[in-house]
């Protein structure tokens, strides 16, 4: 067992085609928990619902085991899909209001990744890009059985349909990964913004640069802006190293 020291930087951009910013990001690397959360439901419906969420996992209590702290994080969006919903009923008529999530945590070399919907967590090992989260979408299928490539899904015009979101139904499904964490692994969390303007290697090549975390999310975020941003784009990039 080793102990790792992360550094991360996050950033959000509501992009060139919208007007408002939906997304809503966390980073508690003190706590070893990151969060991109896409709104859906239009403006404000989908502010409120991102905002709602990342706001429940800031002041969530980071202290004992770290299976207790996930333990936290399973129930918090489990009553932030209850509230989301409740919220929706009230103010909105019950017209759709949610967001899609995707949470990283971390303790020693083991890490977990929680999603609903179509935000993604990326690893970056020895070069290589790998996705961790899987979509929440009608494609997902047809990716794993080799009909469709990643980068044609990506591009697909049913890429932006998902089949799960926080707020979308009345009990929440999360689906959860454990992994193995390894000192020089770089992690990317973002919302759908950025991967449907940036190709996969040219993510691998912006993060497997030497500049700090604080540059490559920087430099990611430009491609997508410079590719036109039609949605709004959010992204964390994490990157660990054994401590001396």
């Amino acid at each position: 067992m080793f102990e790792l020291h992360w550094d991360s930087a996050a950033l959000t951009d509501t992009g060139k085609r919208r007007t408002h910013n939906e997304d809503a990001i966390l980073a508690r690397p003190e706590a070893r928990l990151w969060v991109v959360a896409d709104g859906m439901g239009g403006h404000a419906a989908g502010d409120v619902a991102s905002s709602m969420l990342t706001d429940t996992l800031a002041s969530l209590e980071a202290g004992g085991s770290f299976t207790e702290f996930v333990d936290r994080v399973d129930d918090a969006l489990i009553h932030v899909n209850r509230d989301i919903r409740g919220h929706a009923d009230e103010y909105f008529g019950g017209h759709t209001m949610g967001c899609t999530v995707v949470v990283m945590l971390s303790a020693a070399n083991v890490g977990v990744c929680m999603w609903a919907g179509d935000s993604r967590l990326y690893r970056l090992r020895e070069g290589v890009l790998t996705q961790v989260s899987r979509d929440h979408d009608p494609l997902e299928e047809l990716v794993e059985r080799g009909v469709l490539t990643p980068e044609e899904a990506d591009n697909h015009p049913d890429s932006s349909v998902i089949t799960r979101a926080v707020g979308g139904q009345p009990e929440l499904c999360l689906d959860c990964i454990l992994f193995d964490i390894a000192p020089g692994d770089v992690y990317l969390l973002c919302s759908d913004g950025l991967y449907r303007e940036v190709e996969r290697d040219e993510m691998r090549d912006v993060l497997l640069g030497i500049a700090s975390v604080q540059e490559r999310a920087q430099g990611l975020l430009d491609l997508a802006l410079e590719r036109g941003a039609r949605d709004n784009v959010s992204i964390i990039v994490a990157a660990c190293c054994e401590e001396a």
